[in-house]
């Protein structure tokens, strides 16, 4: 009749919108709280084709085949039955929704402290949806005909996952998420093993619908299962039930609260192969973060000169944090290896009254009113006093027992013997590159200067041909170029055969950047936009010439890397005990790979005819100088370079901001 000639227009025109939602549904899957996402969907690519590309076809461009109405005979009525179209629908979203699932999970697996509980409510919610969309397309599957009902689970469930959803974004917002899935195989899903097995026993459930009163009872009572599934499943996704239920069982059948064994298993395991020390704290930190259930960890380490604590990593650090806002004073760094010098053991930091506690607890702030205090303990290997471990921000503000406390000296302890061999490997390794570049470099000099010889004779048998003027005019210009280039360049090469000493006096660090500007001529940056802002800065015991050549240096970079019309920054000012340059432009850019390996060694440029000499040179001047030479930038966003020089004298109550 009409109604259901109107009941099967709006279920074909659902099916139709829904053939919409697989591929977003699965880029969303993806890209949801993923730091490498571009790389993800393009591996995806194939697969998001599909999904795009195939179920849009099938409902429009076969809609008599998504509803079929059987007429009536004898005693039964007509009805309407699935096409082959809605078939080929249902296998589509079936598979869209165990892959959009199985993607979310290995999200959550990834994500550790605050960020697994910024993205909690989000996963449960989409995980809701789609676990019931599973069961309405398996069930689109066995049964020739739509069900009503379905259409009302599916609507429960919309409804459920949107509150979990909110929930989800109450608490992370429009924050930048960035998590880093493991590229561990699907078989280690727990989707696809849960799924599978539903798909194997659905078969046998659905002969037992006619126990139960029915397909309309049986939907009924899978929608009031479906609800329960999901309370369980936020009760298991909540730190705050884990953490009880791991008191209940420790407190009534007296188990150690953690298995030291498996606990130093996954402790080297995880660190076997990772280089460098920001790899080593960001495993350690995710390490200790699941097995304390404390949400925040912070190592602050020594900076190269031994100055001041520099934050490494946080797990509750955002992309946003500025260089500047995560460093420690160099006066509270002191003050802070000072006093932790022969203690090995970790200390209630909220309740030590040390002078340099508010500085460290400015940095590391808590972030839940009831996440208890903060504990910290010095990484010390020998009687050295390498930085600062941090927690904070623990599950129901728990008290850490005496066990724990063990515990987290131990790796400490081993924590701080690996950032002690990492660093000595990285200093080995730099006197090797230096050993060898500086014998490159007197070879390099010895041969530049035979070349630089063999051009002085050609320019000595030049007069023999001056008669002729294209041969005069071509051999002057190009003689006269290659000698200024290989004059220039083993000038710079032979430098670093030298030591780099600095010349100390008293300089204005403005006046050397003036002092560089004029020697490159007017020339050099004419067709780029200088922006100068140079703030009054004390006076600086600073070797003139070195620190005019990191100038020219980084402005020479900066318009390499920029096209004519391009803009290039130039700024000074000081903050504390620290004058700081910058110089910026809005080039090319640099990857983060070529920045980690490559930016600061020698012989290693992106430029077709460079050397790669500069920046390793500049670098080794400011840190002669004892200062810092730090660079943000990412590929097609420009550069920015930061020099930090240390004020030798008091400059006053006075502060211009860097």
């Amino acid at each position: 009749g009409g109604d259901g000639d109107r009941f099967a227009f709006w279920y074909r025109a659902a099916l139709a919108a829904q053939a919409f939602l697989p591929g977003f549904w699965l880029c969303f899957s993806l890209s949801f709280a993923r730091g490498n996402f571009h790389a993800v969907l393009r591996s995806w690519r194939p697969t998001l084709a599909v999904a795009f590309l195939v179920p849009v076809p099938l409902a429009f461009g076969f809609p008599d085949q998504l509803l079929l109405l059987t007429p009536a005979s004898g005693d039964h009525d007509s009805m309407l039955r699935f096409g082959t179209a809605a078939r080929a629908l249902a296998i589509i979203g079936l598979v869209a929704a165990v892959l959009v699932l199985a993607n979310l999970e290995r999200t959550f697996r990834a994500s550790v402290g605050t960020t697994r509980w910024r993205v909690k409510y989000m996963v449960l919610g989409a995980g809701v949806l789609f676990g019931t969309r599973i069961y309405t397309w398996s069930q689109a599957l066995l049964f020739p005909g739509p069900n009503p009902v379905m259409i009302v689970v599916n609507a429960g469930a919309l409804g459920i996952s949107c509150v979990l959803m909110a929930v989800g974004y109450s608490r992370s917002g429009l924050m930048e998420l960035e998590v880093y899935p493991s590229r561990a195989v699907l078989h280690h899903s727990a989707t696809l093993l849960v799924v599978g097995a539903y798909l194997f026993v659905v078969g046998v459930l659905a002969e037992l619908v006619s126990f139960l009163g029915g397909p309309n009872s049986f939907a009924a009572q899978a929608f009031i299962v479906l609800l329960g599934i999901a309370g369980l499943a936020a009760l298991l996704l909540s730190d705050r039930f884990r953490v009880g239920l791991q008191r209940f069982i420790s407190r009534n059948f007296r188990r150690p609260e953690h298995d030291f064994r498996k606990v130093w298993s996954q402790f080297s395991r995880d660190l076997s192969g990772i280089m460098g020390v920001e790899a080593i704290c960001a495993k350690v930190s995710r390490l200790i973060a699941g097995t304390f259930e404390a949400l925040s960890v912070s190592i602050f380490l020594m900076d190269r000169h031994r100055e001041q604590l520099v934050a490494v990593f946080s797990t509750s650090r955002t992309k946003g944090d500025s260089p500047e806002s995560l460093e420690l004073d160099p006066a509270v760094s002191g003050m802070i290896v000072t006093d932790l010098r022969g203690t090995g053991r970790p200390f209630d930091l909220d309740e030590s009254e040390a002078p340099w506690v508010a500085a460290v607890q400015a940095l590391t702030p808590v972030q839940f009113a009831h996440g208890g205090h903060r504990w910290a303990m010095a990484l010390v290997s020998g009687d050295k006093i390498l930085g600062l471990l941090v927690l904070s921000d623990r599950v129901q503000g728990r008290n850490y027992s005496q066990e724990e406390l063990d515990l987290l000296g131990c790796i400490a302890e081993e924590l701080g013997a690996r950032l002690l061999n990492q660093s000595q490997g990285e200093e080995l390794l730099q006197a090797r590159e230096m050993e060898a570049f500086q014998a490159m470099s007197a070879f390099f000099v010895h041969d530049l200067k035979n070349a630089a010889s063999s051009l002085k004779l050609t320019l000595q048998n030049l007069p023999r041909h001056y008669d002729n003027p294209e041969f005069r005019e071509d051999a002057l210009r190009g003689l006269a170029k290659t000698a200024d280039q290989i004059s220039q360049l083993t000038g710079r090469l032979g430098s670093l055969r030298r030591s780099l000493t600095p010349a100390l006096q008293g300089n204005d660090l403005n006046s050397l950047v003036e002092s560089a500007l004029s020697a490159m001529g007017a020339t050099a940056l004419e067709d780029r936009n200088l922006v100068k802002n140079l703030q009054p800065v004390p006076p600086l015991q600073l070797d003139g010439e070195q620190i005019r050549s990191v100038v020219t240096n980084l402005l020479l970079n900066a318009r390499d890397a920029t096209g004519a019309g391009g803009q290039i920054t130039i700024s000074s000012g000081w903050k504390g005990s620290r004058v700081q340059l910058t110089v910026g432009d809005n080039g090319s850019g640099m990857s983060a790979e070529f920045i980690r390996n490559s930016l600061f060694r020698p012989f290693h440029s992106t430029k077709k005819q460079g050397l790669g000499i500069g920046m390793f040179q500049s670098r080794m001047i400011i840190e002669a100088h004892r200062g810092t030479l730090q660079v943000e930038s990412e590929p097609f966003q420009g550069t920015l370079f930061r020099v930090n020089l240390p004020i030798s004298a008091d400059p006053g109550p006075a502060e211009s901001a860097a």
